[in-house]
């Protein structure tokens, strides 16, 4: 392809590799914009005031020319399948020959309370502790690693990747709701 996806992020290298290990690996360079800070992200009109900026992809192509942005808070994933359709978009002829996985179909867990997370999460985080302190048995899905579950969350989500997700025995309950997970297990 003839085309590059590049991410940027005002974060340090360490902090940037390990978002790409909570994507489960990556093929796309990372951009420290650390030094001098924010000065790329500034340009591209991402950097916030509080100085940090928000998570953002880019599909440029061999003109240099950006054709895709991806910004989005820093709690979102990035969707790869979106990228791979534009790349695809941008050269269809390169692209029919490549064969992509497509992943399988999504096996629910024999658990009563299945949540489906990010490492990176802060909703993840909070529903754990609450789980866990409440000794409630659950079953985790990493849907950063297991891509049929992502496909699935997609599908109760509207489309997103939305964590967490939980299905307690069958009631799909889509980001934090404390209430909600408690009415779907019959507690006070």
């Amino acid at each position: 392809m003839s085309a590059q996806v590049l991410g940027l992020s005002v974060d340090s290298t360490d902090c940037l590799r390990a978002w790409a290990d909570s994507l489960g690996g990556i093929s796309y360079p990372l951009l420290s914009d650390f030094f001098p800070h924010g000065a790329v992200s500034r340009e591209y009109g991402v950097l916030r005031e509080e100085g940090y900026s928000e998570r953002c992809l880019y599909v440029i192509d061999k003109a240099g020319i950006i054709r895709y942005a991806y910004v989005s808070d820093l709690d979102t994933q990035p969707d790869n399948l979106e990228l791979f359709r534009v790349l695809r978009s941008l050269e269809p002829a390169a692209s029919a020959s490549a064969t992509r996985p497509q992943p399988a179909e999504y096996i629910r867990p024999d658990a009563q309370i299945v949540m489906f997370c990010t490492p990176s999460c802060s909703d993840c985080r909070k529903a754990r502790a609450w789980l866990m302190g409440r000794g409630l048995p659950y079953r985790e899905v990493d849907i950063s690693r297991d891509r049929a579950a992502a496909a699935q969350v997609r599908r109760w989500a509207g489309g997103n990747e939305t964590t967490p997700t939980f299905d307690v025995n069958g009631t799909i309950i889509v980001d934090w709701d404390e209430a909600r997970v408690k009415a779907a297990l019959g507690i006070s």
